[in-house]
């Protein structure tokens, strides 16, 4: 088919450079048979985290795909990203309970967002559980013309549904008026009586946070944040989260400028559906302690060739996460051929292979030690890196994303999808991981 590059976008021929022209061929061909369908995504913040940072991508791509997409935005009061943070908490396994205000308030932001789904869209894409209520607000006869779908991006773990109207039933009930489910990870399933796809997230090769950059960029941003360029940098990049343990990071960077001189960059955005993360800001530089070896960088949203500079500049990248949906923080600093050090929970294992391309850790010490072998060892970092990138060009890029969504949005808009209790899986990574592939769940 056709392609019609878009204006202060890179061109999609740009993109079959880097991949190849078999996968863009496969892209091409479910881009055809879906001609017509007019696509929806719907998050609750256009920037800031991981989703977001999809969708800038994602939805221009489709566009110039020759398909009709469309990306719309949750607008609510604060109150209401208090709640679904707690929410986003209690699902990665923090305690917690909702109270009747709190559900209200949920709510209530449903009703204020009602007409989002937009009347002439054939297939939406619901992101993460604050707009999940939405379908809530559709007749049943918009529900049989239209496909919906949940793609959950967060590392489920608790999901309780003993006690009747509990937070897990009431999120159960919502998702199972959804026509599929997307998930990253097999790991953490629900076992929901709904078709479930496991597709992994993905970076875009020639964004600004993850294109090749000029070494005098590179200098300039170090200079400017007062990094010195000739001590080893070990950095980590991630929103202010309890979750992404940015304390046990601290701790561990000490554990290892005890044996040799080294400095810590921190970079941290904010995402306004957010609020914990000036909190979680306070206790790190509490932490920190004025340590002229630590740097803590609270940049804005659209700091992407900035934080692309820093992790190009770094030694070690570092994503000591206790909870991830997927880590995409990871997926950049393999592709800029820097070895990781990054928890072993949630997707994180599908992109690292202990000892291959980077390590996985559950503790401050294995942290540090990994991180201090690495240092000492530059050639085996080198190594690490080079097949760091191999490994994310083949599996984890924007094309990889696209290629895999537009098999799902096909099966479900045009396929056979009668098994309420299976689980499908496309992207090949995800199957070898598996060993025994996508197979039923019980």
């Amino acid at each position: 088919m056709i392609v019609t590059d878009l204006p202060g976008y890179p061109s999609l021929r740009e993109y079959q450079r880097i991949v190849g022209t078999k996968q863009f061929s496969a892209i091409e061909e479910l881009a055809g048979r879906l001609s017509g369908v007019s696509l929806q995504e719907i998050n609750s913040t256009r920037y800031g985290g991981g989703v977001s940072e999809i969708l800038i991508s994602y939805v221009p791509f489709l566009n110039a795909l020759g398909l009709e997409t469309t990306w719309s935005v949750m607008e609510a009061e604060q109150p209401f990203f208090d709640v679904t943070k707690t929410l986003h908490n209690f699902l990665q396994g923090r305690e917690g309970g909702f109270s009747p205000e709190m559900i209200e308030t949920y709510w209530e932001a449903q009703r204020q967002n009602e007409g989002l789904i937009e009347d002439d869209a054939d297939v939406v894409t619901i992101h993460d559980p604050q707009p999940l209520g939405l379908v809530e607000f559709l007749t049943n006869r918009e529900l049989e013309r239209k496909r919906l779908l949940w793609r959950c991006h967060v590392q489920l773990e608790t999901v309780p549904t003993t006690a009747v109207g509990s937070i897990g039933n009431v999120l159960r009930r919502l998702v199972e008026k959804y026509h599929a489910g997307v998930f990253s990870s097999f790991q953490y399933l629900p076992l929901w009586n709904v078709p479930s796809f496991i597709i992994p997230p993905f970076i875009d090769p020639l964004s600004e946070k993850n294109r090749d950059l000029p070494v005098s960029e590179i200098d300039a941003t170090l200079a400017k944040f007062g990094i010195d360029p000739e001590k080893p940098i070990v950095t980590q990049v991630s929103r202010y989260d309890v979750f992404k343990d940015p304390v046990g990071v601290i701790q561990a960077f000490k554990n290892v400028r005890r044996k040799m001189p080294c400095q810590l960059v921190l970079v941290g955005g904010r995402a306004c559906d957010d609020p914990e993360c000036f909190i979680v800001l306070r206790e790190v530089r509490e932490t920190a302690e004025d340590d002229p070896d630590i740097h803590i960088l609270d940049l804005p949203p659209d700091s992407h060739r900035e934080i692309n500079a820093l992790q190009r500049a770094s030694d070690v990248i570092v994503q000591k996460s206790i909870k991830e949906g997927f880590g995409l923080t990871v997926t950049e600093g393999l592709w800029k051929e820097k070895p990781v050090v990054a928890g072993s929970v949630g997707g994180i294992p599908l992109q690292i292979r202990d000892g291959w391309n980077g390590y996985l850790v559950s503790t401050v010490q294995e942290t540090a030690d990994r991180i201090l072998h690495l240092l000492r060892h530059p050639e085996t970092a080198r190594e690490m890196g080079a097949r760091g990138k191999e490994f994310v060009r083949e599996y984890y890029l924007l094309t990889r994303g696209v290629q895999d969504h537009l098999t799902v949005i096909d099966q479900v808009k045009n396929g056979r999808i009668t098994a309420r209790d299976s689980v499908i899986c496309y992207h090949p990574q995800v199957v070898t991981t598996r060993m025994a592939g996508c197979a039923a769940r019980h």
